[in-house]
């Protein structure tokens, strides 16, 4: 008997009240009136944090966006609700609490098109939808471009994402200009601007109170969210995996997921997976000393003049990035030459940012691709489920990538939407290779 077919002979509300016994409470301005007359002493912990069980249908490694998400939605969409998350760290302590928050579908690639506007067509809903505000501000994505080449390239994704159904348009140097007139528009400007492809339901979120709603909402449809517990081994009977080697101890498992982002292939080597197309790269961010609002657009450019893309976070800190460091590391932190490359970036760019003094800077562990492209897929090993690949989108892709991680467990096949994100794609040589920089992960 599938999993599936083991929760279709069950009622579903019966399942749900049966999980919903240490519900949280659901949010409103009425009950934010009500606890602030009593004194704020009656609020209930955002989600549940029950001991490991012996054994669940479902495990999913890791603790961020994606996991959560997934967890969230085999419950939602599928009804699947004896499902741990298993974290090595605290909730949001790893790429998903160290991004610059960019949410955006302007792609390019059959395969990344569809999968990025599905995922933006989730977001545009999903404070309502987990009845937790994510903060999504759909502030409008700038892509600037600075000789004629780039601008053809641009009217190219243009047309692609018009005949999709994806909104954007094209601005003109002057356009641009009286939307963000604080750029360098000089014509003895280092990277003369001609324009920018703008899509205007493009923006960005709180990573945070995103890991934190998924949590809430999966724990109220009765997963089980086990931090601190990390993987040590996965457990196999006869080619099956059965369960995972933890911290904590054995927990068994019809089917265990893993979306770990940058410690893909420490785990996958663990479960026998062999030599994946991936590598891990630190990819650096910073934040500025908050400002009086200053740009309400993201703003980005790349492909031949350097990497750099910018935001104002709502406590009015500038969020920029650029670059990958260029090497192989597992380190949450940067190096002073990225440093100088992303500051070179902004000055070029935005020289008022040169009076702004930078507040802090952190790293995240990049699970880079050989094409670009990510992995929703199942691998190999019976009863083992693969999401990892995302290099530079993973946060923006957390809707749908959890909608489609969800599917293919619950289903044993992929759906339509990430029907291409496979590992099969290299055996076939049908690479997504959105940037056009061919097999090399560091130049994705």
């Amino acid at each position: 008997m599938t999993i599936l077919e083991k929760y279709s002979l069950s009622n579903p509300e019966t399942l749900k009240q049966q999980h919903l016994k240490g519900s949280t409470m659901r949010y409103s301005a009425f009950e934010i009136l009500k606890q602030g007359l009593s004194g704020n002493k009656g609020w209930k912990p955002v989600w549940r944090e029950p001991e490991p069980k012996a054994e669940y249908d479902v495990i999913i490694v890791g603790g961020g966006g994606h996991g959560l998400a997934t967890a969230y939605y085999l419950a939602k969409n599928h009804g699947i609700t004896n499902v741990a998350v298993i974290e090595k760290g605290w909730i949001g302590g790893g790429n998903a609490g160290r991004n610059t928050t960019i949410v955006r579908s302007n792609y390019f690639m059959e395969g990344n098109t569809e999968f990025y506007e599905h995922s933006l067509k989730l977001w545009e809903n999903l404070s309502q939808e987990l009845n937790y505000n994510v903060m999504f501000s759909q502030r409008g994505h700038l892509n600037l471009f600075f000789t004629p080449g780039q601008r053809d390239a641009m009217i190219r994704k243009y047309n692609i994402m018009r005949l999709n159904g994806i909104d954007g348009e094209l601005l003109d140097r002057d356009q641009l200009m009286s939307k963000v007139p604080h750029l360098n528009y000089s014509q003895e400007a280092r990277l003369p601007i001609l324009g920018a492809l703008y899509q205007g339901r493009a923006g960005t979120a709180r990573h945070d109170a995103v890991n934190w709603g998924y949590a809430r909402a999966a724990s109220n449809l009765g997963v089980d969210i086990i931090q601190n517990c990390e993987v040590t081994g996965f457990i196999s009977n006869g080619g099956q995996l059965v369960g995972v080697e933890t911290s904590r101890g054995e927990i068994r498992a019809e089917k265990v997921g893993m979306a770990v982002a940058g410690s893909t292939s420490l785990l996958a080597h663990k479960a026998g997976l062999g030599r994946l197309p991936i590598e891990s790269h630190k990819l650096q961010a910073f934040v500025s000393e908050p400002i009086k609002p200053f740009l309400d657009s993201v703003v980005v450019y790349g492909v031949g003049h350097g990497h750099f893309y910018i935001s104002q976070s709502d406590k009015g800190g500038m969020v920029f990035g650029g670059n990958l460091d260029g090497y192989n590391s597992y380190a949450q932190k940067g190096n002073l030459p990225l440093y100088t490359d992303v500051a070179s970036c902004a000055m070029n760019m935005m020289p008022a940012l040169g009076r702004v003094k930078l507040l802090r800077q952190w790293a995240g562990i990049m699970d880079m691709s050989m094409d670009g492209s990510p992995f929703i897929t199942k691998t190999d090993i019976n009863g083992l489920y693969l999401n990892a690949g995302w290099c530079y989108g993973g946060f923006k892709a957390t809707p749908a990538s959890g909608w489609c991680f969800a599917h293919t467990i619950a289903h044993d096949a992929p759906h339509d939407v990430n029907k291409l994100l496979t590992l099969d794609r290299y055996k076939t040589g049908h690479m997504l290779d959105e940037s056009g920089h061919g097999p090399y992960p560091k130049s994705h």
